[in-house]
């Protein structure tokens, strides 16, 4: 019998006069297990709190690869806290300016927006904001009514956009005409915002370059037509010596 367990099969297997002896399907799947067990490398099942408590049972070379896989661990968690953070344009009003814009923390864009409700391009601008502050959770948006910040502040400033960085102003909007104008679009003042580093945007140019540029021709035409008629004139006036 191939299959019976004695001295000489066991040396026949040995030349390969017989093939090697079938093991039992059961202890095949023990063995795959046991050595997908092995395989696995414990730490990256546990959280930070049962890596520190676990480390003292680790070699050397496995304290260095948990390090590591600590640090990536930390640098995930910090960056889905500060995603998470934010994500809405919250209200404030001015006694918790400071804390909110003036003491945020270091690495933390503010952009908040001074605004009178009976004001129409502040009610768009708050609606554009509350739609980037879903888009950019990472960046702190906030509002205002001014009264509660500044007294006596003129409507023909409004609205006010202030975006700050480590306490300071980086960047400002003061009234209608610097926020964008009344048909201000949502990525429009997305582009504003970007260029003053307070989000990263994946517009690759301004959405408002072609307007400005045909504005820009608009002008021009308008002014080689005021100067060929002034031309014209110059021409059909009659001389008088």
């Amino acid at each position: 019998d191939p299959n019976e367990d004695t001295e000489w099969n066991d040396v026949l297997r040995h030349f390969g006069v017989l093939p090697p002896k079938e093991k039992p399907k059961d202890e095949i799947e023990e063995m795959v297990l046991h050595l997908q067990k092995e395989a696995e490398k414990p730490y990256e099942r546990m959280n930070l709190e049962e890596l520190k408590e676990a480390e003292d049972n680790f070699d050397e070379a496995d304290r260095k690869a948990i390090e590591m896989y600590r640090q990536q661990r930390l640098q995930e968690w910090k960056c889905l806290w500060r995603m998470q953070k934010y994500g809405e344009l919250r209200e404030i009003c001015g006694e918790q300016y400071v804390k909110e814009v003036t003491n945020a923390p270091e690495d933390v864009w503010v952009i908040i927006h001074l605004y009178r409700s009976s004001i129409p391009m502040c009610l768009l601008l708050n609606e554009h904001l509350g739609l980037l502050a879903r888009k950019f959770p990472e960046v702190k948006f906030l509002k205002a009514i001014v009264n509660s910040c500044i007294e006596n502040y003129h409507d023909r400033c409004l609205p006010t956009i202030l975006v700050y960085k480590s306490g300071e102003i980086k960047g400002r909007f003061i009234g209608v005409a610097e926020c964008g104008g009344m048909y201000l679009k949502v990525e429009e003042l997305e582009w504003k915002l970007a260029e003053v580093g307070a989000i990263a945007t994946n517009l690759e140019e301004n959405p408002k370059k072609d307007i400005t540029n045909m504005m820009t021709l608009l002008v021009r035409d308008v002014s080689a037509h005021k100067d060929t008629n002034t031309k014209s004139n110059d021409v059909m006036k009659p001389h008088i010596t």
